[in-house]
Parts: structure tokens; sequence; C-alpha cells
């Protein structure tokens, strides 16, 4: 009896069920936990993607199954269809709205061209994904991994191509916390080192009223243009006018904070939840890392050339580093514009200077997602 018992004991656990790829993806969260807790890359996201990632690959545990038989799905697939539907990109974007300062982009507009000209991954990117042998939507979703900007290639790959959700996340979420590493011998070895010593001169100030009218023209004028972006832009400049219209603390506060934090956990874990073993092991998850890091590379590329493009245009006024920001990855983009101009300059100062084009690839990775999802969208 007792035998029977715990032979039906183990016959019903994990551990019977365990085969060599859940293993493998068992692995793979520790190895994420371990570069989101150890090494901080990019912790708010890739810890709770890890430990979803671990909780997917649990046999038996049924977190991500569907409603079946009368019987209700587990509780990541209700939790996942924040993910499906677009809405924890589209809020997530809201507190970074809320939290962001478009004032160096009004002050200097040009900063627009910088945030473009780093879009050149993605189109690069689409390009060899194509070329590999991906659809369009697929391309499309791998490409937009060069914008750096994670919940725009969420949003965009799970309208898309949601098959390949798990590899596109962890791929733009790890490349993002990698910028310090990936983009410095990428900025020496495009620019010169007198480029690099070009000290800029202040920034404007910028009103209020300019401040206030920004995101409602920005709304007007991409959502005219592209009404596919709408979500992802109308909630990132919402949350900036909560931020500017100074009447609403108490929502801006909470769009920074509270909001943004509870819907990053959601997001997080139910993105990692997509990576089970059978659809995660595959050719196409490496080819996909591989190219994000291209689409990466050349948007960092395509920013430090229409820097030094600015540069001589202005007479040696713009340092070209600040055009490496426009991948929109905010701020650490534009720290690193900082660090390496400081490197070549110790009384540089390029912060500011550098979030122009920072919050322009915001704009510019959200406008990229919407042309594509309006060109290959079903």
């Amino acid at each position: 009896m007792i035998v029977d018992t715990l032979i039906k004991i183990w016959s019903e656990s994990g551990f019977s069920a365990l085969t060599w790829q859940h293993l493998v993806m068992i692995a793979v969260a520790c190895v994420l936990i371990y570069l989101a807790v150890v090494k901080k890359f990019e912790p708010m996201l890739l810890l709770p993607i890890a430990f979803g990632v671990l909780l997917a690959n649990l046999p038996l545990a049924g977190l991500m199954s569907e409603p079946a038989n009368g019987q209700p799905g587990g509780l990541l697939y209700y939790l996942y269809r924040g993910v499906k539907l677009g809405i924890y990109p589209s809020l997530i974007f809201m507190g970074i709205g809320a939290m962001t300062d478009f004032g160096p982009l009004i002050a200097r507009p040009s900063s627009l061209l910088m945030g473009a000209g780093a879009q050149f991954g993605v189109a690069m990117a689409f390009v060899i994904a194509i070329a590999l042998g991906f659809t369009p939507q697929e391309a499309s979703s791998i490409g937009i991994i060069g914008g750096a900007d994670g919940p725009t290639a969420i949003y965009l790959t799970t309208k898309l191509a949601p098959h390949l959700l798990p590899a596109i996340a962890i791929a733009a979420y790890s490349y993002m916390a990698l910028i310090p590493l990936i983009q410095p011998p990428l900025m020496r070895a495009l620019t010169t080192q007198k480029e690099r010593e070009i000290k800029m001169t202040q920034l404007r100030e910028v009103s209020k009223i300019e401040k206030i009218c920004f995101p409602v023209a920005v709304s007007l004028f991409c959502i005219l243009f592209l009404p596919s972006v709408a979500p992802l832009i109308g909630m990132l400049m919402l949350g900036n006018l909560f931020r500017e219209s100074g009447v609403v603390e108490r929502l801006s506060s909470t769009a920074q904070n509270a909001l943004i934090n509870i819907v990053t956990i959601f997001l997080g874990v139910t993105v990692g939840a997509t990576a089970v073993a059978d659809k995660f092991l595959r050719p196409e998850t490496l080819k996909i890392i591989g190219l994000g890091l291209m689409a990466f590379m050349f948007s960092t590329v395509g920013g430090l050339l229409i820097g030094k493009l600015m540069c001589w245009l202005s007479g040696g006024k713009i340092n070209p580093l600040i055009g490496s920001a426009g991948v929109s990855a905010v701020p650490m983009a534009a720290r690193v514009s900082q660090v390496e101009g400081q490197k070549a300059n110790p009384s540089n100062y390029l912060l500011m200077h550098a979030m122009g084009p920072n919050v322009a690839g915001v704009i510019g990775s959200a406008v990229a997602a919407g042309f594509l999802l309006a060109v290959f969208g079903k």
C-alpha cells in the first residue's frame, strides 16, 4: 500500500516528466537570474523574465495551460492576456513618458535625425532576416530589436510573430543591458579623438508651455500619420503630459512608480513563461539572437554616422558621440555617450545633449514598429 502510494506520488510529480530539454531551459533561467542579480544586467525586467522561464519549464505545473474540458487555465495564461492584447507594453510606455524629460529634444529638434538614424539597424536586420528565410512578419519582429526598446519589441512581436516572442524579448533586454559593452568599441572606431573631445554649449531653457504642447503635437502628427502606432505613442505622450502639466502629481507619481512596477512584473514573468523548451530550443533562436546583436550594432552605427554628419554641418559644434544615444535605451545609452566623452575630455559633459537623441529614439522605435505593423500586419 505504501509502495503503491509512493509510486503514484512519483508518477504524478514533475520529476517523472523531466526531460533534458526542461533541464536545459532551467539552466538558461539560472544563468539569466545570475546575470540579473550578480551582473545587474537590466534586473528590473531580466529577473522576472528569468523566473518566468523557470516556472514555465517545471513539468505538470500548468501555469501556462489553456482552459480545457471545463477546467480553468493556469495563472500565467490569464496574466499573459495583457501581453497578447498589447496592454502591458502600452502601460509601460505611459510610465516611461511620465519619467521622461523631452526638454533636450525640444531644445535641439535636430536630435530627431539621430534618433531616426539609429533605426538603421531595424532595416538592416529586416533585410538580412528575409535573406535567411524568415517571413516578413518574423523579420519585422527581429529587426525591431535594433530599436533597443523592449516594450516596443514585445508589442510588435505579439502582433506579427508571437511564436518568436521568448527569443526576441530575451535578446532585446539582454542587448539593452549590454550597451556599456557593445557601444564603446563602435563609438571609438567611428569617431576621431578630436571629435570625441568636442565640448557642446549649454542647451537653451525650454518653457513650460513648450513642454505641454509637445506631447499633444507629437500625438496628433504620429497617430494621424500611422494610426497603428496609437497605443504606444498615445500612452507615452499621455504619461509625459501628466508629468509636464503640473496639475496631476498623483497620476504622474502613480504612472512613474506603482503602475509601471506592477506591469513590469506581469510583463516579465509572462513573457519569460512563453519560453518553453519545445518552442525555444530551436536553430531559429540562435539566428534571432545573432540578428538581434547585428541590428543593435547597425543602429549604433547609424546614429553615430548621423552624428558625424551633424558635426560637419555645424562646423564642429556637435559631438558625434551623442548620436549613439539614438538607440532608445533611456537613459543608459545617454550615459555611455557621457562616459566616452569624458574619457576623451574630462571637462566634457554630454549627458543632457545625449538625452535629446535618446528620447528621440523612443519615438523613432515606436514609429518604426507602427510602420512595420501597418505594412505587414494581418
